[in-house]
């Protein structure tokens, strides 16, 4: 099912009477979420992504702008009749009811041409719940399940009614670290396996990157850009994306571009052909170094980490808007932990040049 918004805003009113105004949650969004996809809503907290998920599910009205569901206007419709399923981040279990009556339960309130049989329901029930691996569960109460456990009843009851459009929200946010990895795998798999147009909204860029076929960096409402995860990582439209993903996270220098060259401090340290003098901002992806004895970018060495197949090298620099310098490269290379400085050279491709002032980005040639 394909999922279209146009121009969807939702406004609110500013809890502070006195100062009266109003809050923009977001901001003139407009997307189309392909049939059969499972889309990303990555932002920090407050950048209405959680807003957005329930416009598409009908929990809020939009203050304007439109939702269609392939070719139907949706927006008017009440979230029991737009044919959703919702997966909370509290999970929304019914403690006294068993793992089947948790997942019977959305059916057993359907009315009309979709009243099913009982027989219906149950085998319904247990393809849902065999789907997300909890079928020897189905006698036990949410009490008695771990945090995995219990998200994967939350999801198995939103799948039960075949609905047309999966909505996740936050759905990993309250387990351990391991368990979260295996819970984000499985939703894929489940995904793939049902076909399901699927929205999933997480401030963990890394959970976005790992499962999603597009994602949607917002900001205060407001969509920063839209693309496949690698393809954002590697052409980040602006700062701010820039530094929202990746991990280790991006290292930061106040630069300037003098003569086709880009210093970072007093060192020119790459080309930047079609630049025009100017201040900038420098943004370097941490696997953006290669050690070199005689580099033009120097670092004041603070740390050796290593990590198995990877180092990761903690340095200072003068220029840094970030605390230290990260810098990821092969463990095959041998940093000389006794030098007080370290040296590289730079991957153009891992570079990244913004305007100081707007943080827009500057595109360049070597």
């Amino acid at each position: 099912m394909k999922v279209e918004l146009q121009n969807l805003t939702k406004i609110f009113p500013s809890r502070n009477k006195k100062v009266g105004g109003e809050v923009v949650a977001v901001n003139n969004f407009t997307f189309t979420i392909p049939d059969g996809k499972l889309v990303g809503l990555l932002g920090p907290s407050g950048c209405g992504k959680s807003t957005t998920l329930y416009m598409i599910s009908g929990l809020q009205k939009p203050s304007s702008g439109k939702i269609f569901f392939g070719d139907e206007d949706v927006t008017e419709l009440s979230p029991e009749n737009r044919g959703i399923g919702l997966v909370f981040q509290n999970y929304a279990l019914y403690p006294h009811l068993t793992v089947k009556q948790n997942i019977l339960f959305p059916l057993q309130n359907l009315r009309g041409k979709d009243r099913m049989t009982k027989e219906e329901m149950l085998a319904r029930a247990l393809e849902a719940a065999k789907l997300v691996q909890i079928d020897e569960l189905m006698d036990r109460k949410p009490s008695e399940l771990s945090g995995g456990q219990q998200q994967r009843v939350a999801i198995a009851r939103a799948l039960v009614k075949m609905p047309r459009v999966l909505l996740l929200d936050e759905p990993l946010s309250n387990l351990d670290a391991r368990l979260r990895l295996q819970t984000r795998e499985e939703i894929r798999r489940i995904q793939k396996e049902t076909g399901i147009t699927t929205v999933f909204v997480t401030h963990d860029q890394e959970e976005a990157m790992s499962i999603s076929d597009v994602i949607v960096v917002m900001k205060l409402g407001v969509v920063q850009q839209v693309g496949k995860p690698q393809e954002i990582y590697d052409d980040p439209t602006n700062l701010f994306v820039a530094k929202f993903l990746g991990t280790p996270p991006i290292n930061v220098f106040t630069g300037r571009v003098e003569g086709g060259k880009l210093y970072i401090g007093e060192n020119a340290v790459m080309n930047v052909k079609g630049v025009e003098d100017r201040a900038v901002t420098v943004a370097i992806r941490p696997e953006g170094f290669t050690l070199a004895e005689n580099g033009p970018f120097v670092c004041e060495l603070s740390n050796v980490e290593v990590m198995g197949r990877d180092v990761s090298v903690v340095s200072r620099h003068e220029a840094s808007l970030n605390p230290v310098v990260r810098s990821i490269i092969n463990a095959d290379n041998k940093v000389d932990v006794s030098s007080a400085t370290v040296s590289y050279e730079l991957k153009p491709h891992k570079v990244f040049l913004f305007d100081a002032e707007t943080e827009e980005r500057i595109y360049f040639e070597v």
